[in-house]
């Protein structure tokens, strides 16, 4: 157990529920905290001196359950992750209703005229009755359930109900409004039911979703009488409104998920009363179980991690005779902690077994009990299970011997010694040998006590009889833990001596950032950083020396011109040269002595001293990426626009009058852009890289834009090809960078110059710009003043940019020394762009009829430069579904009919991204197959 924690107050459980964890509004709790601080704890000083913290403390003799203390004080409300995520499967379930009420017409009449027949011979009297009962108490039971939490004290409850029936109402109002004015016939026809004057019934009932929300937000739901009677009114009320015709059955239960949702999403953003078991708490249930408790010390809380945010909070109980306990208390709102990472793990990754991604207390707490069983069972060293109970409803709590001692991440690096390492890895022996993996074997779950004896803790997440996978991924966890604190060679000492040679290396497969827990990738992944910033350090040192030795030659070489004769051109030539390539050099050997490998190589390379023969070939353990996932939504909202769009467009009446000499036209434009791309690439590179080989490669980015985003595909093949040409590699990603910044440069620029060309365009005389223009530009103001203004934001920009002019600046000022070449990178990124616009209102003109007005090249230059930013920053391949969406969004916008400029972008989209990709396969096969790439 870790050192207590201060605290502030204590928190005491309501006097009329002493034996559990009971609701209690937030002032409530704020007027006991405020009382008990108050009274000072006179058992304070009986702390032990190595324990800092405070205490929950009670006299030997005393009988209540009333304890008073220094417990730190739980916050009022609390943020329930389990009410956000019943908020996301509430408006999931709204998408999927509206879904299948859009494109399953068929299953929704069939289904509201099975029932019509089923309720058509309902008596009248019945009907009547049922509606009468069902509006009365409606309005009634949500009045008596407020009086009866009126009456205890509960008055927040109410206030948190009123709130969500509020807001419910208001988004009641907004779904009626968007299916009687937007929303697809299709959706209309679900919703809705013919009313007498041709009027329509309401899609979403006013009165009835702010009730639900109501119910639901003061917490009937949870209350078993008060369930009986909701799902009565409810039932009978959707009853009388479907047989009377007013509703239809996907209208009854939009109605419950729009209440439902608004419910949870309120109670997650105001917070919900804290009923999580006190201190106090803690000392009832440890009598009931037949423990005498003095005192209560709460244990300091580690900085929760993704991976061990579950792990309960802990306590030092001192008793009236005997040892000290450790005792875990887990409620139910920590079970729900960590939930979506747990699914995403779940999801991503192939071969591993995963938890319930949600237990129940009950199972928590059967899975930790067995656990620890099991591991002491096994030989290994683990605390002692001795009790277990639950604390009311919403909490259980688990008694330990008290071990002492500290964690692995506490101790100082000098107290861990090899033989501490090795006591570490003979419990993980101990586990193995009976097939049980820990599966969270972190710093803080190997605690070591006074006398130096290992213990594992944390058993909560582990698992019995589990596979090879697991237990190999356990192995390459404590590797990297101990790797961390000891070094590569130290960890991998200890780990041979106890496992053996054929363990480790078995685990080297598995020696990968994804097989490890989330708080040691987030470890690794700062020290690579700090290895990249003292790796840039190194270079920029060694690059300013070597220009001042060539500033010094440089001066040198003038004053012995002037002294006498100098020497001619190409002798000056050839000393230019040499001193670049001492430049280079001295670069490439700076950057060699800075770069350090990273702990997981050192490791593996530890290992294959042993075993040289040992696969070091990484396990593929996701099953899928997120970028894939992202591609795949990303790909069929924009299938489904595109789709949307091209049905309304006559393309045959379309195809019969298009320009072929227009599409020829574009075709040109097309193929001159990759001749535009080299001279772009190539005006960022001072060293001689050839021009035709360098086009092949630009063709060969079109194939790459399928399989990558287009800002990483083409970044990636440029460095590769450079590297091939004889450029550095340093070198090679400082020339694609500093091309790439100043193409984002020249793209800003060009957008806001022609933005204002085509808000001068209606008033030429006045040179106003646009509204638009004005509006974005204020709009980037107002984000630089933010990011400028808030400090997290300010250091994150300011690290990244930094850490790109770290490698870029070198670059350009090499550049800027030859004219030529900068001409030619920047007449490349604006012969790229021209050719672009060109291509696109060639596009255009393809299939603009003589009635279509015919748009600027300012216009259509803004349209473009628009769509390429975002085809840029979207992670589809090649920007699908993005850029196609802005440029025919952008083409009508500037008043072009959308029947002309969906097949102008379709035209444009398969001259620059589908029909270049096999002439890029090849391209990309034949410099494969030289060695260029």
């Amino acid at each position: 157990m870790q050192p207590p924690k201060a605290a502030d107050a204590p928190d005491t459980p309501r006097p009329d529920a002493p034996h559990g964890p009971a609701e209690k509004s937030g002032a409530e709790q704020e007027k006991r905290a405020g009382a008990e601080q108050e009274t000072p704890g006179a058992e304070q000083g009986e702390v032990p001196e190595h324990l800092v913290g405070s205490t929950l403390s009670t006299a030997a003799a005393e009988q209540t359950e009333r304890v008073s203390g220094d417990e730190p004080l739980l916050p009022a409300r609390v943020h329930r992750p389990s009410d956000l995520m019943r908020l996301l499967i509430g408006v999931l379930a709204i998408v999927v209703l509206l879904s299948i009420a859009a494109f399953a017409h068929g299953t929704t009449t069939g289904l509201e005229q099975d029932i019509n027949k089923g309720t058509g011979q309902a008596p009248d009297i019945l009907i009547k009755s049922a509606g009468l009962i069902s509006s009365i108490a409606v309005l009634l039971v949500p009045v008596a359930f407020a009086i009866e939490r009126l009456i205890k004290r509960d008055g927040l409850r109410i206030a948190d109900g009123v709130l969500a029936a509020v807001l419910a109402h208001g988004v009641t109002l907004a779904a009626d409004l968007w299916v009687a004015k937007s929303a697809p016939g299709t959706i209309q026809d679900a919703l809705t039911q013919p009313q007498p004057g041709d009027a329509l019934s309401d899609p979403v009932h006013g009165y009835l979703a702010p009730v639900i929300a109501y119910m639901t937000a003061v917490g009937m739901a949870r209350r078993p009488r008060w369930r009986v009677v909701l799902w009565v009114v409810l039932l009978l009320d959707a009853f009388a409104m479907l047989v009377g015709g007013y509703t239809t059955p996907f209208s009854i239960i939009l109605t419950v998920l729009i209440g439902w949702s608004v419910a949870y999403g309120t109670l997650y953003a105001v917070g919900s009363p804290n009923v999580r078991p006190t201190g106090q708490h803690l000392m009832a249930g440890l009598r009931r179980v037949g423990f005498h408790p003095v005192t209560a010390m709460r244990a300091e809380d580690a900085p929760e991690s993704g991976d061990q945010s579950d792990r309960g909070r802990r306590y030092l109980v001192t008793l009236e005779d005997g040892p000290p306990l450790d005792v875990t208390v887990v409620d139910r709102e920590q079970q729900a902690q960590g939930f979506f990472y747990r699914v995403w793990r779940r999801l991503t990754l192939r071969g591993i077994t995963q938890h319930r991604s949600i237990q129940s207390l009950r199972q928590a707490l059967e899975q930790e009990a067995l656990l620890a069983y099991a591991a002491i069972a096994a030989g290994a060293n683990a605390p002692k299970l001795i009790a277990t109970s639950e604390l009311g409803p919403d909490a259980v709590m688990l008694v330990y011997e008290h071990i002492g001692g500290r964690s692995l991440d506490a101790l100082e690096d000098s107290e861990i010694t090899d033989e501490l390492v090795r006591g570490a890895w003979r419990q993980v022996k101990a586990l193995q040998s009976r097939r049980i993996a820990h599966r969270r074997l972190t710093g803080d779950a190997i605690l070591v006590d006074r006398a130096g004896k290992v213990f594992v803790t944390d058993l909560r997440g582990g698992e019995i009889a589990t596979g090879d996978l697991v237990l190999r991924m356990d192995v390459a966890q404590l590797l990297t833990t101990t790797g961390l604190r000891v070094g590569a060679e130290r960890a991998v000492a200890g780990a041979l001596e106890v496992l053996g040679p054929d363990a480790v290396a078995d685990c080297l497969p598995l020696l990968q950032p994804l097989a490890l827990s989330r708080s040691t990738r987030a470890t690794l992944r700062r020290l690579a950083r700090e290895r990249s910033q003292r790796e840039r350090e190194a270079v920029l040192d060694a690059s300013d020396a070597a220009k001042r030795a060539r500033l010094l030659e440089h001066g040198a070489a003038q004053e012995t011109s002037a002294a006498g004769p100098g020497p001619d051109r190409r002798v000056a030539r050839k000393s230019l040269r040499n001193q670049k390539q001492a430049e280079k050099r001295a670069l490439d050997d700076a950057l060699e002595e800075a770069r350090e490998e990273d702990l997981l190589s050192q490791m593996r390379q530890q290992v294959l001293l042993i075993r040289p023969q040992a696969p070091v070939e990484p396990v593929r353990l996701e099953r899928i990426k997120a970028r894939t996932l992202v591609s795949c939504i990303a790909g069929a909202i924009a299938a489904y626009f595109l789709i949307s769009q091209v049905t309304q467009a006559d393309f045959g009446a379309v195809v019969e009058q298009a320009e072929w000499g227009w599409v020829a036209a574009a075709v040109g434009f097309s193929a001159l852009s990759y001749v535009a791309a080299a001279m772009s690439l190539l005006g960022f590179v001072p060293e001689r890289v050839p021009f035709g080989r360098t086009v092949l490669a630009q063709v060969a980015g079109s194939f790459v834009k399928l399989v990558a985003p287009a800002a990483v595909g083409g970044v990636a093949l440029n460095t590769r090809f450079l590297q091939r040409a004889g450029v550095r590699p340093g070198l090679a990603v400082a020339s694609v960078g500093a091309s790439q910044l100043f193409g984002l440069g020249c793209h800003i620029l060009l957008l806001a110059a022609f933005g204002y060309l085509t808000g001068t365009e209606r008033t030429p005389s006045s040179l106003t710009p646009s509204r638009t223009v004005i509006a974005g530009l204020l709009t980037v103001a107002v984000l630089v003043l933010v990011v400028t203004a808030v400090p997290f934001l300010r250091k994150f920009v300011v690290t990244r940019v930094r850490s790109l002019f770290a490698g870029v600046v070198p670059r350009m000022l090499d550049v800027v020394q030859r004219p030529q070449k900068l001409v030619t990178g920047i007449g490349g990124m604006l012969l790229l762009t021209s050719l672009f616009v060109l291509c696109l209102d060639a596009s255009v003109r393809a299939f603009s009829g003589p009635d279509v007005p015919h748009l600027s090249y300012a216009s259509i230059a803004v349209v473009f430069l628009a769509g390429n930013a975002l085809g840029s920053a979207a992670p589809t391949p090649g920007g699908m579904g993005a850029v196609e969406g802005a440029l025919t969004l952008g083409l009508i916008a500037v008043g072009l009919p959308k029947e002309v400029a969906a097949p102008a972008v379709l035209l444009y989209r398969l001259l620059t991204l589908w029909l270049p990709v096999l002439p890029g396969w090849l391209c990309f096969n034949h410099l494969t197959r030289r060695g260029e790439l």
